[in-house]
């Protein structure tokens, strides 16, 4: 019994939640000695928060002996972090003084620790409030790319995906409140993200491997939409609004809502989007001299009325709505939302047999399917069913601080409709269960261990499903620690993982892969393969075999944050992430139309036999993924002038990445009526000759050593209290070790924004200069640089106390020609040309 009571009395000691003080009182000002009203005041590790009254104060009460962290946060205003000691039974009583920052910080809900965008040592960037209105469009990557460091992949403005310092695909996570949004969005870029800005709150982007809190998936980066479908409180409020573009027709609807009754809370949210073909200021398709011909992708481009010339088969028809509710209690909350994501949109450059004469999807809303005016064009139809359980709960009394639940079923659905018929059908079930114990502090560390675990079966059927079915399982076990060492804020981290991929039904296809340059460019394209979902006819199929490989990637990370004077700090953060290939990585084998190549698998290789191109399976090892990254970060954080410089540097081994072979093949469709298309866009030059339509440049997987290098900077003037001006650039070198440039590397990019905001008006002018791209791969070709000119206005409307909002947009106001290096379709699909939104939003 006494042996057991000297092991209780040990716990207390080092835990500290067994003596308990009496308050902790406090008064928040600013710098020019005034009461900060509302600010947000947290004691962290444990479930205690307020905020300041009209005085600035705040009490705290029954609060441990020992250290204590208080973190205060307001809008337009630096976070504070101060320990304050207690001993024995006392109250103590502070001041604490805010400073103003000309840099927005916002907190970051994608870590179990606290994070936010200013006190980090991972480079975080986060879009919310009025800025995320501003900026957010149909496709999340065209939402988040002026954010330093973020680029779009711009697949003409329907199906765009973040690109982040140069990474995008299968190395970039997308997250719905922590939770993989389980699309089909990372096989390729022609596939939209299920996920919608209009109903979000905040957009956190975690630039660098984030492999910690997400997984091996993550090992480029991580976006994650925040909403709040699960409520956290039953405060009546919410959002809505109207809006209408006029460069592709656009109108949309949104609101979300959050309301209560007695312990329980209940959400809902909902939005409407419905566009057009998009408008350009130059003809869609870029010339190439030497083999450009005058009817090549004509029904890749029409012209409106007006005379305007428009991207064909771009528009696209959005709905979705959400509802959820929560039990409130006073540790924390439990609650489960269902959510309804519909989205139908065009996708270009992926058409086939004649379609003279058809409307590219205007008005398509008011037709059947059947005989809709996509007409010959192909489009997506994607719907999916995503139920989330969200769970928080904060303890005092216990050995646990805190305990953390995200649970997610996901069923998802994306069919490519050819003539009202669906050709491919993509599908992806996924279960996924996340579960977070943090400690109380620990010799004043803060943290505790995560459990992971996903399930994605992954089915594609018909005749372009270049991937074959597949099953991908995960369970991890992560721990992250930090700790304050005076002005040192220490970061610690690792994790271990059991990913798992089965395929039990692989087929090795004959492929007559062929140059143009030999006696098939005199034969035309007379090849006998129907590469269906069984990637080949009768007789067609060499081999039969299933894969099962089983990988274990660790993942550690050490980072410091040092305060080193008032309102600056420095960090530097080192990580080794290593990352499973994926099943379209590995295992792909057929045309992929959405990019324009015939893409096959790692798990595959090309061999020369007599002068034949043969596919053959490979002899190499397939191996885990390993970047080892360095960022170092300066920041400025307090008064007129704040700033934020990262450079970073990522050395990755054995780097997946798609290669051109040089070779075409047939894309398995019947041409026996040539529609003079140009199905090999892919900077080849030498495929827009008709006896070559219908071929498609054959890409392989392989692996390299690469590095990718560079660095973002922002810096925000406050000049006046009404008038900002904040300055950005960003730089990524993609390249291999062994000499050559990785493809569609983001070029170098730097513009400026200037704002102004009173009590009614707001006025935001961004001017961004993109240069031109000179560093490509093998079979790429330039692109030249541009400059994009927004203007955002809005005015408060004296109703509702001042709840309403009128807004005009206006994007690419000097109409330039903008092709995005990135976009697999940047000779096919611009960006759009001048567009005005103009739209009305109210709060509640």
């Amino acid at each position: 019994m006494k042996k057991k009571t000297r092991i209780a009395a040990l716990v207390c000691a080092g835990l500290s939640p067994c003596v308990m003080a009496q308050s902790i009182e406090g008064t928040v000002l600013t710098q020019s000695g005034k009461p900060l009203v509302g600010a947000s005041v947290e004691l962290e590790g444990s479930n205690i928060a307020t905020k300041t009254d009209e005085n600035g104060k705040f009490v705290f009460s029954n609060v441990r002996q020992g250290n204590n962290e208080i973190h205060i946060s307001a809008e337009g205003f630096s976070h504070l972090h101060e320990d304050v000691q207690i001993s024995g039974s006392q109250s103590v009583t502070r001041t604490f003084t805010a400073s103003r920052s000309p840099i927005e910080v916002i907190d970051v809900t994608a870590s179990p620790i606290h994070l936010s965008s200013m006190e980090s040592a991972m480079p975080v960037s986060v879009l919310g409030g009025e800025r995320l209105r501003r900026q957010q469009s149909a496709t999340l990557g065209d939402s988040l790319e002026k954010l330093a460091g973020v680029h779009s992949s711009f697949h003409a403005k329907v199906a765009s995906t973040p690109v982040i310092r140069g990474l995008s695909g299968p190395r970039v996570l997308i997250t719905q409140n922590g939770l993989d949004v389980s699309d089909v969005s990372r096989v390729g870029p022609d596939h939209a993200v299920a996920g919608e800005a209009a109903t979000a709150q905040q957009i956190e982007v975690l630039r660098g491997p984030s492999t910690l809190f997400y997984g091996s998936g993550a090992i480029g980066g991580v976006v994650n939409i925040v909403d709040t479908r699960v409520p956290t409180n039953g405060d009546t409020q919410g959002e809505w609004l109207v809006e209408h573009s006029s460069v592709d027709d656009q109108k949309l609807a949104s609101f979300n809502a959050t309301s209560g009754v007695g312990s329980f809370a209940f959400y809902a949210d909902g939005f409407v989007r419905d566009s057009n073909d998009y408008e350009v200021p130059v003809a869609p398709e870029l010339a190439h001299d030497d083999h450009h011909h005058e009817d090549e992708h004509e029904h890749d481009e029409t012209h409106d009325e007006s005379g305007d010339f428009t991207v064909g088969n771009s528009s696209e028809e959005s709905n979705g709505f959400t509802l959820g509710t929560s039990y409130l209690f006073e540790q924390g909350y439990v609650g489960v939302s269902v959510e309804q994501f519909n989205r139908e949109y065009g996708i270009p450059g992926h058409s086939h047999g004649d379609e003279e004469g058809h409307d590219h999807g205007h008005d398509h809303g008011d037709e059947t399917e059947g005989e809709s005016g996509h007409g010959g064009d192909v489009f997506a139809d994607l719907e999916q069913t995503r139920v989330q359980l969200l769970s928080e709960m904060r303890f005092d009394d216990s050995i646990l601080a805190g305990i953390n639940v995200r649970a997610g079923f996901t069923d998802y659905e994306h069919a490519e409709i050819e003539g009202g018929v669906a050709g491919t059908t993509f599908e992806n079930t996924t279960y996924e269960l996340r579960l977070e114990l943090l400690h109380q502090p620990f010799m004043d560390f803060n943290g505790g261990i995560s459990f992971h675990y996903k399930n994605s079966d992954v089915a594609a059927e018909g005749s372009e499903a270049f991937t074959p079915p597949s099953e991908t399982e995960m369970f991890a076990v992560a721990v992250m620690e930090e700790r304050h060492f005076g002005d040192v804020l220490l970061q610690l981290g690792g994790r271990i993982e059991r990913v798992t991929m089965n395929a039990d039904r692989l087929l090795l296809p004959m492929l007559d892969a062929h140059p143009h340059d030999d006696e098939h460019g005199d034969e035309g394209h007379d090849h006998d393969h129907d590469h269906d979902h069984d990637h080949g006819g009768d007789g067609s199929i060499t081999r039969t075999f299933f894969a099962d490989h089983e990988f274990t990637p660790v993942s550690l990370s050490i980072g410091a944050v040092w305060d080193f004077m008032p309102g600056y700090n420095a960090a530097v953060s080192f990580s080794r992430s290593q990352r499973a290939p994926s099943a379209s990585e590995l295992l792909s084998f057929g045309p992929h139309i959405g990019t324009r190549s015939y893409e096959i698998g790692a798990l595959f290789a090309l061999e020369d036999h007599n002068g034949e191109s043969e596919i053959g399976l490979t002899d190499e090892i397939i191996d885990l993924e390993t970047a080892n990254n360095i960022d170092l970060t300066l920041r400025k954080t307090q008064e007129d002038v704040g700033f934020i410089f990262n450079v970073f540097y990522n050395e990755v081994d054995n780097y997946y990445y798609q290669t051109n072979t040089g070779l075409f093949a047939d894309d398995g469709h019947n041409h026996g009526g040539d529609d003079g298309h140009d199905h090999g866009g892919h900077d080849h030059g030498d495929d827009g000759h008709d006896d070559h339509s219908g071929e498609l440049p054959v890409y392989i997987f392989q692996t390299d050593d690469v590095v990718l290098h560079g660095f973002e900077a922002q810096v925000a003037w406050q000049v006046t209290d009404e008038f900002n001006a904040t300055f950005f650039s960003d730089l990524v070198r993609a390249r291999l070790k062994d000499g050559g440039d990785l493809p569609r590397t983001p070029p170098v990019r730097f513009g400026t924004q200037f704002s102004y905001e009173n009590n009614r008006i707001s006025a935001h002018l961004d001017i961004t200069r993109y240069q031109s791209q000179d560093k490509i791969a093998d079979f790429e070709t330039e692109t030249d640089g541009y400059t994009l000119v927004d203007l955002a206005v809005s005015y408060d409307l004296p109703v509702w106390n001042n709840a309403l909002s009128v807004y005009l947009n206006a994007r690419n106001l000097t109409d330039t020609e903008a092709r995005v290096h990135t976009s697999f379709l940047k000779d096919i699909a611009p960006r759009p040309g001048r567009n005005f939104s103009i739209g009305l939003k109210g709060y509640f």
